[in-house]
């Protein structure tokens, strides 16, 4: 039931990018609309994911878990019944803030319910769930809107949750266990807030400004949500010192391979703009029905569907740190082939192989991604990393569409051609492909930031080594040990 509920946030974040010039058509909406449907979603996600994964820890697992997928199931109708593009968005940031609930339970439950030996091959399993999500989101997706279902249009791939929401829900009551931290987290609102509005202080000026000429509004904005990032984590340390719970545990970016894990997880999820382009560039571009369009993204979805049942081959192969390297080195190489082969009226093999390579690359890295940072985490805490984590990969997608889809539109203009298209599509994806190589090249640095852990962790003082405070408590005891207290104590 875990995995059949964790498969409507990819399936929802997916199955829209198909539908972007039909939302465009149909409400009438900007550009810089259509950027927020799928901002807004990843915004909203980021914002409440950490506090999500305090709420199972807090209230159970398996109760936040079907309280989110109700919710995402109420906000899935309101978005399929949006009467202009204002209310769809609204309903997009909605449908992420019940997806930031649902996710952390997912990751949390694995992390405490199995085993570690277990915890790679069911990793290998999310991954392969985000890959079936992304095979059903793109395919699935264009066949509702070409074959309209009852008149729905694009509202069908919105409406299409209730039923696999309420078979969640169904299933979870009856088969999901319950879990929780044995100290319930509190809820840190200032932190939540500051979160929310440095987010939105970035995200919309980098997404409004070009559309308004980058009046002085948004340099302003922009500058405020910088100078709000150290506030934010003054308030988080101060809260952690005076023993509250915050929403960012800075305790666990003492770990360098945890910090390494976290950077890794931003810079990856700019990959968003690519599913942003693709439906973009092939139908308004290429003319191409959204049918033929999620026909032609299939070789990505189905290599993002079977590469992670790979995974714990190529870790025993070539260990963490190859694995993660090469999981890069594939993405890189692949969205590489697609951007050389746009352009013209039909992509050649190079195109579609391309495609191919990137799907398994994205496939591997994000369990990849995901698993270096989670292992590192003692279990009472898998919650706040997961929401972290999580998080982490939201605001990513928000900040990589926000400025890489802010190059793409700015590349094709007023009035676009097929070749300005197939040009906006290349650069948008050269610079994503740049991107990942520096994360390829961030990955190299896992083993030396490891052995540097465990060379810090040796190095430590061990708690059992200091006196024992009390009356007349001398050398301290073996670690597990008792001192019965001298003679004359009480």
């Amino acid at each position: 039931m875990l995995l059949i509920g964790a498969i409507l946030p990819p399936l929802d974040y997916f199955i829209v990018n198909l539908a972007l010039p039909a939302i465009r058509g149909g409400l009438g909406a900007s550009d810089a609309q259509l950027q927020f449907v799928i901002s807004a979603y990843a915004c909203g996600n980021a914002v409440v994911l950490i506090t999500g994964g305090r709420l199972g820890d807090l209230y159970g697992r398996k109760r936040m878990f079907m309280l989110a997928m109700a919710g995402f199931v109420a906000a899935s109708a309101l978005c399929g019944l949006a009467p202009d593009a204002t209310i769809l968005v609204g309903g997009r940031a909605l449908q992420g803030v019940c997806a930031a609930v649902l996710t952390p339970q997912v990751l949390a439950t694995i992390r405490s319910v199995y085993a570690p030996r277990e915890q790679a091959r069911v990793m290998g399993l999310f991954g392969f769930v985000y890959g079936l999500a992304a095979v059903i989101g793109q395919l699935g997706g264009g066949a509702l809107i070409s074959l309209h279902p009852f008149g729905l249009g694009w509202r069908a791939i919105f409406l299409v949750n209730l039923p696999i929401g309420l078979v969640a829900l169904a299933g979870s009551a009856r088969h999901l266990p319950e879990s929780r931290a044995p100290r319930g987290a509190r809820i840190d609102v200032p932190g939540t807030a500051l979160l929310s509005l440095l987010l939105l202080l970035l995200i919309y000026p980098l997404t409004r400004g070009r559309e308004e000429g980058w009046p002085a509004w948004t340099w302003v904005s922009l500058a405020t949500s910088a100078l709000l990032l150290p506030v934010f984590v003054g308030v988080e340390h101060r809260r952690q010192q005076r023993g509250l719970d915050p929403l960012l545990d800075l305790r666990l970016f003492g770990n360098p391979v945890v910090a390494l894990g976290m950077a890794l997880a931003f810079l990856f999820y700019w990959m968003g703009v690519f599913f942003l382009a693709f439906g973009i560039y092939l139908q308004s571009g290429l003319r191409w029905s959204p049918l033929l369009s999620g026909l032609a993204i299939l070789p990505f979805g189905l290599g993002f569907l079977s590469a992670p049942l790979l995974l714990p081959r190529l870790l025993s192969r070539l260990g963490e740190s190859g694995t993660l390297g090469s999981s890069f080195a594939l993405l890189a190489g692949g969205l590489a082939l697609v951007a050389q082969a746009a352009g013209g009226a039909a992509p050649g093999w190079l195109f579609y192989l391309g495609l191919g390579a990137a799907g398994a690359g994205q496939g591997l890295t994000l369990p990849s991604v995901l698993r270096i940072v989670l292992a590192e985490v003692a279990p009472e805490r898998a919650g706040v990393a997961s929401g972290m984590i999580t998080a982490t990969l939201q605001i990513g997608s928000a900040v990589g569409i926000a400025v890489l889809g802010g190059v793409f539109f700015s590349t094709l203009g007023n009035a676009p051609g097929a070749n300005d298209y197939a040009r906006a599509f290349r650069l948008a994806l050269y610079l994503l492909v740049l991107l990942l190589l520096a994360c390829l090249g961030l990955s190299r640095l896992l083993l030396p930031l490891r052995r540097l852990k465990q060379r810090r962790a040796a190095a430590a003082p061990s708690t059992c080594a200091q006196p024992q405070p009390g009356c007349g408590a001398g050398a301290a005891p073996a670690c597990g040990q008792a001192t019965p207290p001298p003679s004359g104590c009480p």
